[in-house]
């Protein structure tokens, strides 16, 4: 939503975070926030240009370039990092309520994926940094190689509205530690809690220009990922906007990380117990009110006891409590945007319209007139190569689709474009984890799905390029550079 006046509130952010301060826009659009749940507006936020993120990118570059980020100890950056942990983590209460506020996302779940984690990445790579030796000598045939990693420079970061906080910390915590600088734009949809990143970078001393926050619209983020002093793009979103970023990445033979869509699938073996597949369809299933790119929203049931699995789903979704997603009893909150809430409608249409039979949800809550609210919806007797068993939702629709045997179930599995999560359930975890490995995705649990931050993350086929997370995300910001010299000395 574009205007050009709207009445002030105390969340209203009307200037970019630029080289260490916050300075006042190019432009004169703004954006309003609204409030999921009650579609009454939260704040004003300033919609960002081209203009905006030249000079965000200029100041990312200075501050690599004639700055001292990239050329400290891996020690003194690991002391700033940590700061700027303390500094989220005093503002984690405020900051997980804004986000429940601005995306429907249920408390608890705010409370740890943008309260506590984004502080604990930045803790976790300001470990992981200061351990890393930044160079290491071989014998060469000529005298000695020095080994070196470098920053790879200007980190030009693109997060969704999902999971803004933490989603945007798993590429600034990795790119900061190696030493770069970065330029973060956050979704509108989101648009007022990503300057909390600002902040918290004052308060902890992160020198100007190191990171720079705008936020803006995609004709904005376009002029980020072309900009000729930006060396890498670290991007979460739609597989359709990943093959736009990849395709200009890789005409300006540019790096990047594309974390994609998904539409994974939970395989319950005919041995699985049922109760503790039902007790993980929250965190594998419906995570976040299904606007989770890794949420299993196909499941793959067998024959034998296809309709006890089905109920047991259907049982599952009609127990969620839907309503405020600030109440901690409330399982399931809003969509995120009116624009959400009618894709995930126009889907659940194709579904009644299809062969599939629906089991139960399938419209609009009674008694909730105000906000982006949608049932909790359970499709069985899918055939996977309809539209609804295909392409992401990204609400809380479920599709069921038998199967015979294991080898059938992998097959269906796999038959899709995405490659992101995934689950199998069952009694026999050596059986389940013979499965698991034949399914081709980035992620996949043994009777539970949850996201671990330590071990890489990311998708294979049309889910993305690359790893977040993990030791390994260190690498998507480092260069290698070999020095060949006759003699030298093992350094940091």
């Amino acid at each position: 939503m574009t205007v050009t006046t709207q009445p002030g509130t105390e969340l209203d952010r009307t200037r970019f975070f630029i080289d260490g301060h916050w300075v006042e826009p190019r432009g004169t659009d703004t954006h309003v926030a609204v409030e999921a749940a009650t579609e009454v507006p939260l704040g004003t936020a300033a919609l960002g240009t081209a203009a905006d993120i030249d000079a965000a990118v200029r100041a990312a570059r200075r501050a690599l370039d004639e700055g001292t980020w990239g050329r400290t100890t891996t020690t003194e950056r690991a002391a700033v990092m940590r700061r700027f942990a303390d500094a989220l983590a005093a503002r984690a209460e405020a900051t997980s309520t804004l986000v429940s506020r601005e995306n429907g996302m249920p408390i608890g779940l705010s409370n740890a994926f943008n309260g506590a984690a984004p502080a604990g990445l930045l803790q976790m790579y300001a470990d992981l940094i200061e351990a890393l030796p930044l160079e290491s000598v071989r014998p060469s045939p000529s005298g000695s190689t020095v080994v070196r990693r470098e920053p790879v420079g200007v980190v030009g970061a693109i997060t969704p509205w999902n999971y803004p906080q933490v989603l945007a910390m798993m590429k600034v915590a990795p790119a900061l530690a190696a030493g770069c600088t970065v330029v973060l734009k956050p979704s509108p949809e989101t648009a007022l809690d990503g300057y909390v990143l600002g902040d918290a970078a004052i308060e902890a001393g992160l020198p100007p220009g190191v990171l720079n926050i705008v936020m803006a619209g995609r004709e904005a983020g376009a002029a980020l990922v072309s900009h000729p002093l930006v060396d890498k793009i670290a991007f979460t979103g739609s597989t359709a906007a990943g093959r736009l970023i990849g395709a200009e990445c890789g005409r300006l033979i540019r790096r990047c990380t594309l974390e994609l869509g998904g539409k994974s699938a939970a395989v319950v073996l005919d041995d699985a117990d049922l109760d503790t597949f039902v007790a993980g369809l929250g965190d594998a299933s419906f995570q976040n009110n299904g606007q989770t790119c890794t949420v299993q929203s196909r499941i793959l049931a067998p024959r034998s006891c296809y309709d006890e699995i089905v109920d047991a789903v259907a049982g599952f979704a009609r127990s969620m409590t839907v309503g405020d997603p600030l109440d901690p009893a409330v399982t399931c909150g809003p969509m995120a945007s009116q624009a959400q809430l009618d894709r995930v409608l126009g889907y659940i249409d194709l579904g009644r319209n299809s062969a599939a039979r629906l089991v139960c949800g399938g419209g609009r809550p009674a008694g909730l007139d105000r906000g982006w609210f949608v049932e909790p919806t359970v499709f069985a007797d899918v055939d996977n190569a309809e539209r609804i068993a295909q392409e992401e939702i990204f609400g809380p629709v479920i599709t069921i689709t038998p199967y015979d045997g294991d080898d059938e179930a992998v097959r269906l599995a796999n038959d899709t474009e995405y490659g992101l999560g995934g689950s199998v359930w069952t009694t026999d975890e050596e059986r389940g984890l013979t499965v698991a490995r034949r399914v081709r995705t980035g992620t996949i649990g043994v009777n539970y799905y949850l996201q671990d931050l330590g071990a890489p993350f990311g998708g294979m086929k049309a889910s993305g390029i690359g790893r977040e997370l993990g030791p390994e995300a260190l690498d998507n910001y480092l260069e290698f550079k070999s020095i060949y010299a006759s003699s030298a000395q093992l350094a940091r």
